[in-house]
């Protein structure tokens, strides 16, 4: 769409020149009263307040799904399959969990994420580190009601993402690439 050249401001200056085009967004713009102002974050708020009684319905989908995938590598060991699901469902957690109100099991999940990914065979993981780090987030959205829990699941939080680092340090010593990535500093929100 061309605009005509009597659409065109230019205001000349003695160094440069100011080039004015229409808005062509004036044409679909509303006037409303002053009374009548629509807030888009206040309704997303909202709106989100009213799906927060379900936030925790959703985490313990989330976390039964954590189960549900080591439960099955404990059954059949580290398949591709059970890997990826693994993976998934707590990459899920680690995104979801802020949102829902749990950020600690967010960084329990986060680090189990890259535990998962930089471990060169994760048949050698010591199966306590990955039970550790699921029966934490278990742990987490199960007593998050107690507020007494709260700075106990961020220092277990705390504590297992040591524990990986420095498992994933030593096993990847020899593979530079992942070393840069474990010693990475956390991705996830801190509470």
């Amino acid at each position: 769409m061309a605009n005509s050249k009597a659409d065109i401001e230019v205001k000349r200056y003695v160094d440069h020149q100011v080039i004015t085009q229409p808005n062509p967004l004036r044409k679909v713009l509303r006037r409303v009263a002053d009374d009548d102002i629509d807030d888009p974050v206040a309704r997303a708020e909202k709106a989100l307040s009213d799906l927060s009684g379900e936030f925790r319905q959703w985490m313990e989908i989330e976390v039964g799904r954590l189960a549900d995938a080591h439960a099955a590598i404990l059954r059949n060991g580290f398949t591709e399959k059970a890997r990826d699901e693994l993976f998934r469902a707590a990459h899920d957690i680690k995104g979801d969990a802020v949102t829902f109100g749990y950020p600690p099991a967010g960084a329990v999940a986060e680090s189990l994420c890259r535990i998962v990914e930089h471990a060169p065979d994760l048949a050698r993981v010591p199966p306590d580190l990955i039970a550790h780090h699921i029966n934490a987030i278990q742990a987490i959205v199960h007593e998050h009601t107690k507020l007494d829990t709260i700075s106990m699941s961020n220092e277990l939080s705390q504590r297992l993402r040591r524990i990986a680092d420095d498992y994933l340090a030593r096993v990847n010593h020899d593979r530079p690439e992942h070393l840069e990535a474990v010693l990475a500093p956390s991705i996830a929100p801190a509470d």
